[in-house]
C-alpha cells in the first residue's frame, strides 16, 4: 500500500519549473515596463504642471502691478509708463500717496532675457530698485505690446492705455520622444489709472 501512495505523489518536472519561471519573468518584465512608462508620464505631467504654475504666477503678478500703473492720488501728473519695448516695461505708481514714485513697489521694471542671453537665459526678472530679481524661469518667450485708447499699436509712453502680455513657458527637461512641452498665456491689461 505504501508503494501505491509513492507512485501517486508527483512533483513538478524540471521542464514545468522552467516554463513557470519563464512565464513569471515575462510577466515581471511587462509589469516593470508598464511601471517605467507610467513613471515617465508622471514626471512629464509634473513638469508641465510646474511650467503652467510658473507662467501663471508671473502673469498674475505682472497683471496686478500693471493695473496700478499711473496711480497718482496727489496729482503729480507723471506718466505711468516709463521705458517700454517688447521685452522691457517700466511702470510707475504712487502707491503710498506721498507725492513721489520712489517708494517700495512704486517704480517697477520687468525684463525678459531670451535664450541667447548668456547671463540669465529664458528668465523674466523684476526690479523694484534693488536690482533685477528672478520672477520666472524657463520662459521661452515674453512679448509686450502697447496700444493707445483706440486700440492702435504705439510705443509713446504717454499714449499707452492697454498692454498685451504674452508669456510662453517650457518644461525644464525635454521628453526623449516628444521634446519640450510649451504653454502660453496672454492677457490684455487696461491700467485704470492712465488718463484717457
Amino acid at each position: 500500500m505504501s508503494y501505491a501512495l509513492k507512485n501517486k505523489e508527483q512533483g513538478f518536472t524540471l521542464i514545468e519549473l522552467l516554463i513557470g519561471l519563464a512565464i513569471s519573468l515575462i510577466l515581471m518584465g511587462v509589469a516593470v515596463s508598464i511601471f517605467n512608462v507610467q513613471r515617465k508620464s508622471y514626471n512629464m505631467q509634473e513638469q508641465v504642471t510646474e511650467m503652467q504654475q510658473n507662467v501663471r504666477a508671473a502673469m498674475d503678478m505682472m497683471v496686478r502691478e500693471i493695473r496700478m500703473t499711473g496711480y497718482d492720488p496727489t496729482d503729480l501728473g507723471f506718466v505711468g509708463i516709463g521705458t517700454n519695448t517688447t521685452t522691457l516695461l517700466q511702470i510707475l505708481a504712487d502707491i503710498d500717496g506721498n507725492g513721489t514714485t520712489t517708494g517700495t513697489n512704486e517704480d517697477i521694471t520687468y525684463r525678459y532675457y531670451n535664450a541667447n542671453d548668456a547671463t540669465y537665459p529664458r528668465q523674466i526678472k523684476r526690479n523694484t530698485g534693488g536690482g533685477f530679481q528672478p520672477l520666472a524661469e524657463n520662459i521661452d518667450g515674453c512679448n509686450l505690446l502697447y496700444y493707445d485708447s483706440h486700440g492702435i499699436a504705439t510705443s509713446t509712453a504717454s499714449s499707452i492705455r492697454q498692454i498685451r502680455i504674452t508669456i510662453t513657458g517650457r518644461t525644464t527637461k525635454a521628453d526623449p520622444n516628444l521634446g519640450y512641452s510649451y504653454g502660453t498665456l496672454t492677457s490684455l491689461v487696461t491700467p485704470e489709472n492712465l488718463s484717457n
